[in-house]
């Protein structure tokens, strides 16, 4: 029973929001040498690229990771994900909760490559328990080069700042063709992304010529899973590009 209550406790606190995250603190530990940091961020670099090396269809999704899998949402990621693993994609992740655990869980149910990009924490991982290959990074921002490195589509799901930020560093270095320009940036939610898409127009373009007008066609913004499936099928495997 003791054993039972302790890991119901660790799973409380490895499946919560990235600001819930226990702090760790390692005043002997060589990671805050700021020399020896250097080769363990290009250590992850190099595992992280091997190990994707190895998908070549691959689609990454983000989103909330709050969601729980009755939430509207987490059933349209659920589904695609089983779509895309039908029709051979490998669906990949940050390997948490929420929009992760749906995105790989349907990856699961379709028989393809679920695969997580989780962080590293001191006893655990944080990981979802649908994810069957896993790259643990210790670093936040590695961990998010993997994630925009890794796909020949991206699905962006509801989310907070942390998914808000991803979707307009990955609309960004779309834009200024550091990636694949024709790679398919896809928002699941009409209702969630419409009024950003009417502000980038109206504010942005019309208001402030901030953005040039192809830049508001670099998205798609779709209601379902077959349509996001859809524009997925038209996309090129990475090893085009």
């Amino acid at each position: 029973m003791a054993d039972k209550k302790k890991n119901n406790k660790n799973k409380r606190n490895v499946l919560v929001p990235a600001k819930e995250l226990p702090i760790f603190t390692h005043p002997h530990d060589w990671r805050h040498s700021f020399h020896w940091r250097i080769f363990r961020i290009m250590s992850e670099f190099v595992e992280g690229f091997q190990f994707l090396a190895d998908f070549k269809k691959t689609v990454t999704f983000f989103g909330s990771a709050r969601f729980k899998e009755n939430n509207k949402w987490y059933k349209v990621a659920q589904e695609l994900g089983e779509l895309l693993s039908k029709a051979g994609y490998s669906v990949i992740t940050g390997g948490g909760p929420g929009i992760m655990e749906a995105g790989n869980r349907g990856a699961v149910e379709g028989n393809g490559d679920s695969i997580g990009l989780n962080i590293q924490l001191p006893s655990e991982q944080r990981v979802n328990p649908f994810v069957q290959k896993a790259r643990g990074f210790y670093y936040f921002f590695t961990r998010k080069v993997m994630l925009a490195f890794s796909a020949q589509a991206y699905v962006f799901f509801p989310g907070g700042l942390g998914t808000l930020d991803e979707f307009f560093e990955i609309l960004t270095l779309v834009q200024t063709k550091k990636i694949y320009d024709k790679i398919p940036i896809i928002l699941v939610g009409k209702d969630f992304w419409g009024d950003l898409d009417n502000w980038l127009e109206k504010k942005l373009l019309n208001h402030y010529q901030t953005i040039d007008p192809g830049d508001l066609n670099l998205y798609h913004i779709v209601d379902t899973p077959k349509e996001a499936f859809n524009i997925v099928k038209k996309s090129k495997p990475r090893k085009e590009f």
